[in-house]
């Protein structure tokens, strides 16, 4: 049976007030979907008030986004280790895309519900998702100008490299192409993210993009 919504589970006064929230409206969000939860829920979890809650958020379309926001800075966490990792730019450009498209599988997998949020910040391109972009942007660029740097990669124009890069790869990093293709066995998706990360590192190679 589901706890009530605004059930006896409490966060460490400890914690900061809005990390708190942050945690609690994760965890129903992740059980009870957003059209379920309440901002009225979350404040009683977290032994405070509703009018305190909108003391760090607006409504709880913004506590919602906050939750996906800290999800993605995450994500952006993981990349940016890879990216600053000592090994060459072309290792690091692999396994920065096979991580990249990992994260949004599990999610799809771990978090159906988060990753709905996440779906619809992209459809209506919000604020979170185009902070998100040019921070995966630079990170990106980060791996490509060291690549260029090293001679590992030799592109013609650096701006049509990077599109090339995440068009190639579209389909494994974008949540509605990843929803898309929820039902096809990891297996193939593993084995065509491959080809295209070996095309990728190939045309930055010789020069073609």
């Amino acid at each position: 049976m589901k706890r009530p919504l605004g059930g006896s589970l409490r966060i460490a006064e400890a914690a900061p007030a809005d990390t708190r929230l942050l945690t609690i409206a994760a965890d129903q969000l992740k059980e009870f979907g957003p059209k379920h939860i309440t901002v009225v829920g979350i404040a009683d979890a977290a032994g405070m008030t509703h009018a305190n809650v909108y003391r760090y958020f607006a409504n709880k379309a913004a506590l919602i986004d906050a939750v996906a926001g800290q999800w993605l800075r995450r994500m952006e966490a993981t990349i940016a280790d890879i990216a600053d990792s000592p090994d060459p730019a072309d290792d690091k450009l692999e396994r920065l895309i096979q991580a990249w498209a990992r994260i949004h599988r599990d999610l799809l997998k771990e978090d159906k519900h988060l990753f709905d949020v996440y779906c619809s910040a992209t459809e209506t391109s919000r604020p979170l998702i185009r902070k998100h972009r040019s921070r995966m942007r630079l990170l990106i660029d980060r791996v490509l100008d060291e690549g260029i740097a090293t001679a590992k990669f030799d592109p013609r124009d650096r701006e049509k490299a990077h599109a090339f890069v995440t068009d190639s790869v579209y389909r494994f990093i974008n949540p509605l192409t990843v929803r898309l293709d929820a039902e096809v066995p990891q297996d193939i998706l593993d084995q065509r993210l491959a080809t295209m990360i070996r095309v990728i590192l190939r045309a930055l190679a010789n020069g073609s993009v």
